[in-house]
Formats: C-alpha cells, structure tokens, sequence
C-alpha cells in the first residue's frame, strides 16, 4: 500500500459554519464544494490532512452512517511557533476551549472547537523527534563480565520546560536495563501539571523544599528527605522555594494526564 494523502472526513449539522471556521483560523481552503458537502486542504505543500465535510443525513453515506456526529474526534495538528499560534487565535477571537499547556513528557498544546463541536488539537513538542532515517545502533557485544558505566551528564540530556528543567541520568539508552535517574530543577513558585505514573518513583529533595500533593494529601519535603511516590496515583510537584531533587524509577516508566487518551514516555528517562 503506497498512501499518498490523508483526509479525515467529519459528520456535522452545519458544514458552511465549519468551513468558515477552518478557513478563518486554521488556513484551509476549499477545494471543492455541493450542497451538503466542502472539501478543505491547505495546499499539497502542507502535511496537515486534508478534511471533508459532510452535512448529517446525507444520502452519500451508507444509511447506517448517515445520522453520526464528529463528537469524540480530535483533529491533532503539530506546528511550529506553538505561542504565536495561541496569541493569533486569542487576538483573533477563535473558541479556545483549552488553554495552552505543557505535559511532563514535552508535549505543549492547547485546543479549539468549532461550531459544530469539532475539537482541534495544536501542538508543538519541547525535544525533538528521532529522525526516522536515523538507523537504529547496532546492539553492543555481550561483557563477559557485567559492565561498569559512569554516566556524565550532558546537554543533549536536558529536557527544559517553563515549569522545570530536568537532567537525565541512568537510562537504557545511557547504559542501565532496570533503572531511570533524573534530576529536577524548579524555580520559586513554579508548579508540574497534575498526572500520574504507572512505576513507583522515589524523589530526593537535594535543595530548597517542594511542596507535593498526591491522593488528596499535600506534603512539605525540605532538602535531605525522600518521597515515595505510589504508581498510578495524580500528583503535583510545587516548588514554593527554588529546589532540587534526584529521582529514581523502573525504567518503563510511563506517564498519564487526566482527560486525556493514552500514555507517554518521559523523555529525559528513555
């Protein structure tokens, strides 16, 4: 199978109210128009996918299609200047129905809907993506004895976001098979969006005090004090004062954030 395009097609009431609104705030144009029907497409230089509109209970569609709605679909696109992107649509008056915000594995998003309950999704990411062409490393020769690694931290390992900044340490891509270690570094006043982890973590606070919050209890953890962290439980680092710490997990680490699908790597723990 060689797919040279996509298009996501989408059920609604109205189909010249979501034209309008793809076409004043996302850049689509329409390609092609009927009664009850709008193709959209932002040009074949753009990798968005190309959208169809089709009015609900059209007869172009099988009988037992004809009466669904596009609710529960969210049309995800990555661009870059993610900030410009948001203050654009804001100025612009567009229905931002989520504001932007930034995910413990590096993903920085915020959404807005349209007329006919069409959720779009943009998205920029903090790291960069592995290139696909890039070739995967040749599995290293079995030691005969276990090998000793020390592992020095480096700029490629750090991952910063406006809420903290955040160092690997052990990893399997750094030379470990069972653990992550990490630091983190917070400024006063800054606060980690709420989310849980499916691997126990241990937190060591090595500087300044955080303030975390998990299962609805909120604990004050000063410099030279650890905190167990139970898996899949929400929590929220503070840092009321600029702080640091050490962090210990399973390296298969993943993480989840309320209303949303789906779990996410930490990169700097990969």
């Amino acid at each position: 199978m060689n797919v040279t395009t996509s298009t996501i097609a989408l059920t609604v009431a109205d189909v010249d109210a979501s034209t309008a609104f793809f076409r004043t705030h996302l850049g689509y144009e329409v390609t092609a128009a009927a009664d009850g029907f709008a193709s959209l497409s932002r040009g074949a230089d753009d990798a968005a996918a190309d959208v169809v509109l089709l009015r609900r209970g059209t007869e172009a569609l099988p009988p037992e299609q004809r009466d669904r709605q596009a609710g529960g679909v969210i049309l995800a696109l990555t661009v870059s200047g993610l900030e410009a992107e948001e203050r654009r649509l804001r100025e612009a008056g567009a229905p931002l129905t989520m504001p932007l915000r930034e995910e413990p594995w590096g993903e920085r998003l915020f959404q807005l809907t349209d007329p006919n309950g069409i959720v779009v999704q943009l998205v920029e990411w903090t790291t960069p993506a592995k290139p696909e062409t890039e070739p995967e490393p040749e599995p290293a020769e079995p030691a005969e004895e276990p090998a000793l690694h020390v592992i020095t931290p480096a700029p490629e390992h750090v991952t910063e976001s406006p809420n903290a900044r955040m160092t690997g340490l052990a990893a399997p891509s750094r030379g470990s098979t069972e653990l992550s270690t990490w630091t983190v570094s917070m400024d006063a006043g800054r606060t980690g969006p709420e989310h849980s982890v499916n691997r126990e973590q241990v937190w060591t606070v090595t500087a300044g005090a955080l303030e975390v919050t998990s299962g609805g209890r909120t604990e004050k953890v000063p410099a030279g004090s650890t905190v167990v962290l139970p898996p899949d439980v929400l929590r929220r680092i503070h840092a009321p004062e600029p702080a640091a710490a050490h962090v210990a997990m399973r390296a298969d680490g993943v993480a989840r954030v309320p209303d949303t699908e789906g779990t996410r790597p930490l990169p700097w723990a990969r």
